[in-house]
């Protein structure tokens, strides 16, 4: 099965991050060719397992769960951008304004409980962000600097959403795209 650890968003804080995706999709038109992520599957993630046998998947549940020591806290979630920071665009993006510090208290927290596990965390420092397209193409000459220029004129505030609890969600891949269960969910102190 297919694991990755998150924070999942409030109903408001998800539409109205899939209203500023949707807006920016529309100003974008046909000047790229991305993936974005329903509103459903909307989320900030913390670690990504990927794929795991049910035995190991039993492993890592146990070893997650018990609350975290990292209290209850708002996460602000606004402001576009993409990654890389220049090239080609490969994620565009709505950032933690505030919380951010927190995120990534959690990032080292599981960080302590995985590791021991023999999961491997990524080469690339945490950064808190929530994902809402994976960028297939960029057309049009200077396309990557238009883009990014798009990004920093787009009203993108999509609220505070108070956070307490770490998720650990099974991805269901399918032709129709990937859908979300929770497996677990860890409360915050």
């Amino acid at each position: 099965m297919r694991l990755f650890i998150g924070i999942e968003l409030d109903e408001a804080v998800r539409e109205s991050a899939a209203a500023i995706a949707d807006s920016l999709r529309r100003q974008l038109g046909r000047r790229v060719d991305a993936r974005w992520i329903p509103a459903s599957n909307l989320h900030l993630t913390l670690w990504f397992i990927g794929n795991v046998t049910d035995d190991r998947a039993d492993e890592i549940l146990r070893g997650l769960d018990r609350p975290f020591t990292v209290p209850a806290f708002d996460a602000h979630i606004a402001s576009l951008g993409a990654f890389p920071p220049s090239g080609a665009p490969r994620v565009l993006w709505l950032g933690v304004q505030s919380g951010a510090e927190k995120l990534a208290a959690l990032h080292e927290a599981l960080s302590a409980r995985l590791v021991p596990l023999g999961i491997e965390p990524e080469s690339r420092p945490y950064s808190a962000h929530l994902t809402i397209a994976r960028v297939k193409e960029v057309r049009g000459g200077k396309a990557h600097a238009g883009l990014r220029a798009s990004l920093r004129v787009v009203a993108a505030d999509a609220g505070t959403c108070p956070v307490a609890a770490v998720t650990v969600f099974r991805s269901h891949l399918s032709p129709k795209g990937a859908m979300y269960e929770a497996l677990l969910r860890v409360p915050l102190q």
